[in-house]
C-alpha cells in the first residue's frame, strides 16, 4: 500500500459504500494510519491509497503516540454546514502544494466506526476542514478544485509537473494505463 500522487485516476474515483467491516478493512485502516503518520498527515482517504471505498482515517495531532485521537469514518455523510472559513490546505497526494480553500466553519457529520456503530459529530475549525477535505476525496474532488482562481493559477504549474511525472512512470511500467487502473478500481468496488 502506498499514498498515490496526483493525477492517479483513483483520486478522481467516486468511492463505493463500505458494505462489511471485516479483518481486511481493519488491516487497511491500520496501514493507512501508518502511512499517514509517516507522511506527517492528519487525514487519509481510502482512494488516496487506491482503494475505491468510502472511508477515511483522521488524527488531528498527526502523532502515532496519540492513538486515542484516531477516528475512522466509514460511509461518512456531512448532514449540515454552517458559516464559512478560509484557510490554507495541503494534501498528501499533492506534496508541497498549498492553497487557500473556503469551507464551512462548522459541520455535522454522521458515519460508522470500526466497531460498526454509527456516530454523529459536530465539529468546527481544523476538524471541520479536515473532514470536509477527506469527504471530498471520497467523491473524487481535490482541494485544488475548490481553490480560488488566483490560487489555482499559482499551483497549476506544479500540477502539470505531477502529471508529467505520473505519465513518465506509466511509460516506465510503474503504473498501468489509466484505463487499466479504472478497471482495477471497478473490480475492487463492492
Amino acid at each position: 500500500m502506498e499514498i498515490i500522487k496526483y493525477p492517479h485516476p483513483a483520486l478522481r474515483w467516486k468511492s463505493s459504500p463500505v458494505t462489511a467491516i471485516d479483518a481486511k478493512l481493519r488491516k487497511n485502516v491500520r496501514e493507512m494510519f501508518e502511512l499517514m503518520y509517516e507522511a506527517k498527515g492528519i487525514g487519509l482517504a481510502a482512494n488516496q491509497v487506491a482503494l475505491p471505498l468510502r472511508f477515511f482515517v483522521l488524527n488531528l495531532t498527526s502523532d502515532p503516540a496519540e492513538s486515542a485521537e484516531e477516528i475512522v469514518f466509514i460511509n461518512p455523510e456531512i448532514t449540515r454546514r454552517k458559516g464559512t472559513q478560509e484557510a490554507e490546505e495541503g494534501c498528501l497526494s499533492l506534496p508541497n502544494v498549498y492553497g487557500d480553500v473556503r469551507r464551512a466553519n462548522e459541520i455535522v457529520v454522521e458515519a460508522f466506526g470500526l466497531d460498526g456503530q454509527g456516530f454523529e459529530l459536530t465539529v468546527d475549525e481544523l476538524a471541520s476542514r479536515a473532514i470536509q477535505h477527506e469527504t471530498d476525496h471520497l467523491d473524487g474532488v481535490l482541494f485544488t478544485d475548490r481553490m480560488t482562481d488566483a490560487a489555482r493559477r499559482e499551483v497549476d504549474p506544479m500540477l502539470s509537473d505531477f502529471d508529467e511525472l505520473f505519465r513518465r512512470q506509466q511509460e516506465q511500467g510503474k503504473y498501468p494505463s489509466d484505463e487499466e487502473i479504472k478497471q482495477q478500481l471497478q473490480a475492487m468496488a463492492p
